[in-house]
């Protein structure tokens, strides 16, 4: 599959597409090509392989460029990778007309991930309410399973206006 990845903020949808289509649909349209992907997701080396309601997986490969001056992963690759896989679990959830952001994270790192190592990340819905989604994530070994760092999230859902 091709992964349209937005490169310049044209290529972003407005907050008119946006709102038109509940939080699932928007993240349909994501998976099947219709949205454009994030730009980060390009610059991180991952990208949205799975939705169901409740449910995302992302998949990627750290590489060279994401590496901290001690060569191994940078945290924030984990992290934001965690926060994208959670944030657009609670993102399935949210009804027509509201959006969501990031209030808080939490992340905790098991064991580094080996450059070229190709991993699944997924966030699963803890919680789905009105004002407040929770979720929690994983990032696995796509070859192994095994776990590389595990994480939670509260996002606040809002209607603009």
């Amino acid at each position: 599959m091709t992964h349209f990845i937005a490169e310049t903020d044209r290529d972003l949808p407005d907050a008119q597409t946006v709102l038109s289509m509940s939080g699932l649909e928007f993240m349909r349209g994501i998976l099947e090509g219709r949205i454009s992907a994030p730009p980060i997701s390009g610059l991180m080396g991952y990208y949205l392989d799975t939705v169901d309601e409740g449910r995302v997986l992302f998949r990627g490969t750290p590489e060279f460029p994401v590496c901290n001056p001690m060569g191994t992963v940078h945290g924030g690759w984990y992290g934001t990778l965690l926060d994208s896989c959670m944030a657009c679990a609670v993102m399935t959830t949210v009804p027509k007309g509201s959006v969501y952001t990031t209030l808080e994270y939490k992340v905790n790192i098991t064991r580094p991930i080996p450059l070229g190592t190709e991993i699944v990340a997924e966030g699963v819905i803890q919680h789905a309410g009105r004002s407040t989604g929770v979720a929690r994530g994983e990032i696995r070994g796509a070859a192994d399973g095994k776990i590389y760092a595990t994480g939670s999230t509260t996002c606040i859902i809002m209607k603009p206006g």
